[in-house]
């Protein structure tokens, strides 16, 4: 192999242009694609800015030219040669107008035939793509991903630096903690039989900077949860995590709405109004069935449960003598799209998320369409079209049963038919806040409330009095990001006063012993003069994104695990060695 030998790059491959014609350059980077066409060799040679056309001509280097007939795909090599103006211009080219006569090539590395291809139209399983992350990562789609995630990563430094916040770190070797998904434990060799937790946040930490008069935090920081993993999670994920003092909900919104403005500008060049716009959580819940709604469209959730109460259709009135509801979506001018066999395959989806079935009507050339018509008075069906605005073209999908299947059901519903009909645009974005969230949950499976976000979140001054009473009314000072469907990101004011959390802790169904054990340490530090604080965090995979266009994170992180949390390409999680299994003091089944 060669070597460069004092050669030095003068250009990336894809900025050399019209203005270089007669210049000589030198390029560095890998075979695209090489033709031999006789007297000629044409290259593309590739490196992070692009593509250039390089031509070895004999009667210009012999030697060359000799070279050039030998080189591979993915070959490392530099260049020398002088600027033209290319003849056949390829306009789909960033460089299309030039190609560069090459007077020197130096192969610095050769290369075996790569087990992908180096190109973005390639149909490879994402197993192998991962397995050879390395190869995948040349691909321009993938460097466009990452250096769009370093271009907003400045942009939110920039932005948070200018408005007096200051990066900070918080350990990764912390405290496992009973809230939210299971930790990732390390074992502590010096303190044999104990274990560290990796953070899922540093939300404590973040607070204690608030105790300690740091006045404004933030990171851009690696968290971990143990949890089942889709296609917008990650076991290891980033996030830009904020927290400021003296301040009310508005004032965070305020600050970190006007950020998001900025990203989206400097980043690609889109315009976001402000303010954004609010709703509550319960208008969310009973407008879209989400609480992360996509407000691309409409197909909003209506409820008809007051009509059909003691209707002839079995369904629908054993649902509301049960407390249950009967809830529907019109898609307003689209009957004429769905067929029956269109309409089983939405019945089979929504009863992945809990429903029984899917009752429709359709309004066409000859009037109500509907295998539940017959069942239904004419007063009744006339009802329920007005609530609906039912007129011909429309098709109303009904689902009965508890809220939380319906929401649930017609939620993901409403989200599965604009998909079928493509109306989810990807260069149109709706921004939304959602507030006033519940502060706690029912989790049937631990018979208990827990917090909705987290146990540090502050309940509505006015709600304080029920906490003990009545948890299931207590509202949050909670915040929420939402943008086409996707939580960005979530906040809330905190709790400041060492009793008020207490209240939360026992709430929770901690008693004092687990309190002290688990968030001693926090409650002794709120008792030394807490300033009221709050925050945010943004899930920084997701933002880059959605801002890339793109529909799974795994396209924006250099090197994600897959669905089971594993890394094909280095085989992580692996067996321990016996010996490091010793010194830990663990033995595994």
């Amino acid at each position: 192999m060669e070597t460069l030998n004092g050669l030095k790059r003068t250009h990336y491959c894809g900025n050399v242009g019209i203005e270089d014609i007669g210049k000589e350059v030198v390029l560095m980077g890998w075979v695209q694609k090489s033709r031999n066409l006789g007297g000629l060799v044409f290259t593309d040679l590739r490196d992070i800015e692009g593509i250039c056309q390089i031509v070895f001509d004999k009667d210009i280097s012999k030697e060359a030219f000799e070279k050039a007939e030998k080189l591979g795909s993915e070959y490392v090599i530099a260049v020398k040669g002088i600027v033209h103006e290319r003849q056949s211009k390829n306009p789909n080219m960033k460089t299309g107008d030039i190609e560069v006569f090459a007077s020197e090539l130096r192969i610095l590395n050769k290369s075996e035939t790569p087990p992908i291809y180096i190109k973005d139209d390639d149909d490879v399983s994402e197993n192998l793509r991962l397995k050879y992350r390395y190869l995948d990562l040349r691909k321009p789609s993938m460097q466009k991903n990452l250096i769009l995630r370093h271009k907003v990563a400045n942009i939110v430094r920039n932005y948070l630096s200018e408005n007096r916040f200051l990066e900070i770190e918080t350990p990764f070797l912390t405290k496992p903690t009973p809230e939210g998904a299971r930790d990732y434990l390390v074992p502590s060799r010096v303190n044999p039989g104990k274990f560290y937790a990796l953070p899922q946040s540093p939300q404590i930490f973040k607070q204690l900077f608030m105790v300690s008069g740091f006045d404004r935090y933030f990171q851009i920081v690696k968290c971990f949860r143990d949890e089942d993993l889709r296609a917008d999670r990650q076991p290891e994920f980033t996030q830009i995590d904020c927290e400021m003092s003296f301040v009310d909900m508005e004032d965070v919104i305020s600050i970190m709405e006007k950020m998001m403005q900025r990203i989206f500008k400097e980043a690609i060049n889109v315009d976001i109004n402000l303010p954004i716009p609010r709703i509550s959580y319960k208008e969310a819940m009973e407008k879209y069935g989400s609480d992360k709604p996509d407000l691309r469209f409409g197909f909003e959730l209506i409820n008809v449960s007051d009509i059909v109460k003691g209707c002839g259709f079995k369904v629908f009135s054993d649902a509301t003598s049960n407390g249950k509801s009967v809830r529907c979506i019109n898609v307003k001018g689209y009957e004429k799209e769905f067929t029956r066999k269109n309409i089983s395959s939405l019945e089979e989806f929504v009863k992945t998320y809990g429903a029984k079935g899917l009752a429709w009507i359709k309004i066409n050339q000859e009037g109500v369409v509907s295998p539940i018509a017959k069942f239904l008075d004419e007063d009744t069906l006339k009802q329920i079209l007005d609530r609906v605005d039912g007129k011909e073209g429309d098709l109303i999908l009904f689902v009965a049963d508890k809220d939380e299947i319906v929401f649930d059901s017609l939620g993901h519903l409403r989200v599965e038919v604009a998909k079928r009909l493509n109306l989810l645009k990807k260069d149109e974005y709706k921004l939304v806040w959602v507030v006033d969230f519940p502060l706690f949950e029912y989790d049937e499976e631990e018979k208990r409330y827990v917090a909705k976000h987290h146990p540090f979140t502050s309940p509505k001054d006015e709600d304080l009095e029920k906490l003990e009473t009545n948890p299931q009314d207590v509202r949050a000072k909670a915040y929420d990001l939402v943008l086409n469907g996707f939580e960005l990101g979530g906040g809330s004011i905190r709790i400041y006063n060492s009793d008020v959390q207490m209240r939360m802790f026992k709430a929770l169904g901690f008693n004092e012993e687990q309190i002290n054990e688990k968030f001693g340490f926090l409650i002794e530090a709120f008792k030394y003069g807490t300033p009221p604080h709050g925050g945010i965090a943004f899930g920084f995979d997701r933002i880059v994104m959605l801002l890339a266009g793109e529909e799974n994170i795994r396209q924006v992180i250099a090197f994600p695990k897959t669905q089971n949390a594993s890394c094909p390409m280095t085989n992580a999680p692996s067996d321990a060695d016996e010996k490091q299994l010793q010194e830990l003091n663990i033995k595994t089944l």
